[in-house]
C-alpha cells in the first residue's frame, strides 16, 4: 500500500508539468455576490490552478470564486496559474504580473513546489523561490495562502522531511493561512482524476476547493 500510494501522489503531481488546458486568465463565478469592490484573490501557480481538458468554470479559481461567493462573500478570483511552473520560474514572473494587473491584489493563493519535487530540485533552492516570492507579496501588502504539497514518499524520508516542511514554515514566517495538502482528496478517491490518471476532473477539482475553502475565506475575512 505505501508503494502505491508512493507512486499515485508522483502520478498525481505529474499534473502540475502538463499544458494548460482552456482555462483563461480570469475566472468569473456563477454565484451572485454582493454589490460593492470586490476582494481580488490571484490564484498563482501551476496548472493545478491553469487547469487541463476542463471548461473555464470548471478550473480551480472559478470553483473556488464560485464557492466563495455562495457563501456571501464578493470576491473575484483572477488565474494566474502556468503549466510546468517551478519555484524558481514563478519568482521570475511574479513581478510582471503584479505589475501587469490593473487593481492590486488582496490576497494571493502562492500554489509552486510540486514541480521542484518531481524533478528533484533542492528543496533548499525552492523554500529560498518561495520566501522570495512570499517577500514581494508581503512588501506589496498582499495577504498570502499557502497551498501546502508533500514528497512523494518514494523520495526518502530526508527529502520529504526537507520539503514538507518548507510550506508550514513560511507560512508561519509571513503569518499566512495554510492549506497543508491541497491535493489530498485525489489520493485515494480515484474517480476524482481524468482517465489519463493524471488530472483531476471538475468533481475533483471541486474536491479540492471544498479541502482549501475554509482556509481562504479566513484570509479574505
Amino acid at each position: 500500500m505505501r508503494n502505491f500510494v508512493a507512486v499515485l501522489v508522483a502520478i498525481l503531481l505529474a499534473a502540475c508539468g502538463q499544458a494548460s488546458g482552456d482555462a483563461g486568465t480570469s475566472q468569473p463565478g456563477e454565484a451572485d455576490a454582493p454589490v460593492g469592490k470586490p476582494v481580488l484573490v490571484l490564484a498563482f501557480g501551476d496548472s493545478l490552478f491553469a487547469g487541463y481538458r476542463l471548461a473555464r468554470a470548471e478550473a480551480y479559481p472559478a470553483q473556488l470564486e464560485t464557492a466563495l461567493r455562495g457563501r456571501g462573500m464578493n470576491v473575484r478570483v483572477q488565474n494566474a496559474g502556468v503549466s510546468g511552473d517551478t519555484t524558481g520560474a514563478g519568482r521570475q514572473r511574479l513581478e510582471f504580473v503584479l505589475d501587469s494587473m490593473t487593481v492590486k491584489p488582496d490576497v494571493a493563493l502562492v500554489e509552486l513546489g510540486a514541480n521542484d519535487m518531481l524533478r528533484g530540485l533542492s528543496p533548499a533552492q525552492a523554500r529560498a523561490n518561495l520566501d522570495a516570492i512570499m517577500a514581494e507579496l508581503d512588501k506589496r501588502d498582499i495577504d498570502v495562502v499557502v497551498m501546502g504539497m508533500r514528497a512523494a514518499p518514494n523520495l526518502g524520508s530526508d527529502y520529504a522531511d526537507e520539503f514538507d516542511a518548507i510550506f508550514p514554515d513560511l507560512a508561519d514566517k509571513y503569518d499566512a493561512e495554510l492549506v497543508p495538502f491541497f491535493i489530498e482528496p485525489l489520493i485515494f478517491d480515484r474517480s476524482l482524476v481524468q482517465d489519463d490518471q493524471v488530472h483531476p476532473t471538475a468533481q475533483g477539482v471541486k474536491a479540492m476547493v471544498e479541502h482549501s475553502v475554509e482556509e481562504i475565506a479566513d484570509a479574505i475575512d
